[in-house]
């Protein structure tokens, strides 16, 4: 049995929103636990493309999903895929997906994801800078490259639309390109650059950076399955596989898996499902890129990184429980050939898959419900990175009762 009963917020989830949320409770003065099933930064937060990502203020799909969905089925190498077998499983998400691609619901979600995207890479300076490591995150920009004269008509109008929505983006020659990039192929005609972003050299070592100023704070951590749980008059208790943990707040950050912690806390069924992304890390490419690029045509990413190149950006949706297609991360290398003036070694490289928490309308969960002893803040799709430090602010917020209207957006009883 672990004692907890001196624990002010429990802090279900220790991946980087849930960590960035522990240290910023505990900067407030709350006793906090962080309970995780394995070590902090081990899931989705360990592998993910690394980019700070405030451009992408547009939902996760729009509606030419539906024309790409018979080729989802069928190409099991395509950079969008569902499984087949976990179709009907995700006709109801897929269906509410649909409906928020109607123009109010789609701008809605626009509007939200920017409001969290704005204050994103402020939100990272402060948090980095209060633990000194502020080198961990390089605010150098990227690029959008496209290859075919038949894209610029597509490039030009992404351009149109993120400019009317006032993120800042320059259009970039095949010259420009080449100086800033020398080692990518001559062949690229252009693209677009994104100033107000950047990308961290070590995801997962920003997440035990964090973890580390956490624990200085007063922060505790229980390594512990999280089954289930329930409110009563004191706060909360947690079901575990370490017996029963009490605190007088919960905060639900367990990424895709908390949709059924939350259905047991309030009552509410969440439409979170998981978008397994793919990453294939590439240790002997160090001085490819100068900033991470991104593919138009061959949509991935490749991001530099202390311990190498990282390719990412895959998707596929197949639920929680099926095996990883780890073929899928090699397919990353095949998508990379031609980007560059020499192939990319794949010497020592290492596949990963991981789970992104994604609901229908693109917009996460940051909410105060059951009158202030749950807390949530999950679904972050794919800027659980980019969004991770505002979100802890604004948990910071929700804790001293303290949210604001800009907050209505990302409620829960929105479903």
């Amino acid at each position: 049995m672990v004692e907890t009963a001196e624990t002010d917020i429990a802090v279900v989830g220790a991946g980087i929103v849930g960590v960035t949320c522990a240290l910023q409770l505990a900067r407030q003065g709350h006793r906090v636990m962080l309970v995780d099933r394995q070590a902090p930064g081990l899931g989705a937060s360990f592998g993910n493309a690394g980019h700070l990502a405030t451009e992408q203020v547009f939902p996760i799909a729009d509606l030419s999903i539906l024309k790409r969905l018979p080729r989802m089925l069928l190409d099991p190498m395509g950079p969008l895929r569902l499984d087949w077998k976990y179709l009907p499983k995700a006709m109801p998400w897929f269906t509410r997906l649909l409906l928020n691609l109607r123009q109010a619901p789609f701008q809605r979600s626009v509007a939200g994801i920017r409001t969290l995207n704005e204050g994103s890479l402020g939100a990272w300076h402060r948090l980095l800078g209060s633990i000194g490591r502020s080198e961990l995150f390089q605010e150098d920009g990227s690029l959008l490259v496209f290859e075919k004269p038949e894209s610029r008509q597509t490039l030009e109008a992404l351009r149109t639309r993120m400019q009317q929505q006032a993120v800042p983006v320059d259009f970039w020659s095949a010259e420009t390109v080449r100086e800033a990039a020398p080692q990518l192929s001559p062949s690229l005609l252009g693209g677009l650059f994104f100033p107000c972003t950047g990308h961290f050299i070590d995801p997962y070592r920003v997440v035990c950076e964090l973890f580390e100023a956490a624990k200085a704070s007063g922060v505790r951590f229980v390594q512990a399955q999280v089954d289930g749980g329930q409110l009563h008059s004191a706060g909360v208790s947690l079901a575990s596989d370490q017996g029963m943990l009490n605190a007088r707040q919960v905060l639900v950050s367990c990424g895709a898996h908390s949709a059924k912690l939350t259905a047991a806390l309030t009552g509410k069924r969440v439409p979170l499902d998981t978008e397994r992304g793919y990453h294939l890390m590439l240790p002997g490419e160090h001085q490819r890129l100068p900033f991470a690029v991104t593919s138009l045509e061959r949509k991935f990413i490749m991001t530099p990184m202390a311990d190498g190149l990282r390719l990412a950006g895959t998707v596929e949706f197949a639920g929680l429980q099926a095996p990883p297609s780890m073929q899928r991360a090699w397919q990353l290398h095949r998508l990379s050939k031609g980007l560059f003036r020499h192939d990319l070694s794949v010497a020592g490289a290492t596949p990963w898959m991981g789970f992104r928490p994604s609901l229908p309308d693109s917009l996460p969960v940051i909410d105060r419900v059951c009158d202030g002893r749950v807390l949530l803040a999950f679904g972050h799709q794919h800027l659980g990175l980019t969004q991770a430090a505002v979100t802890a602010e604004w948990v910071g917020r929700l804790a001293e009762q303290a949210g604001g209207p800009e907050m209505a957006a990302y409620r829960l009883d929105r479903f």
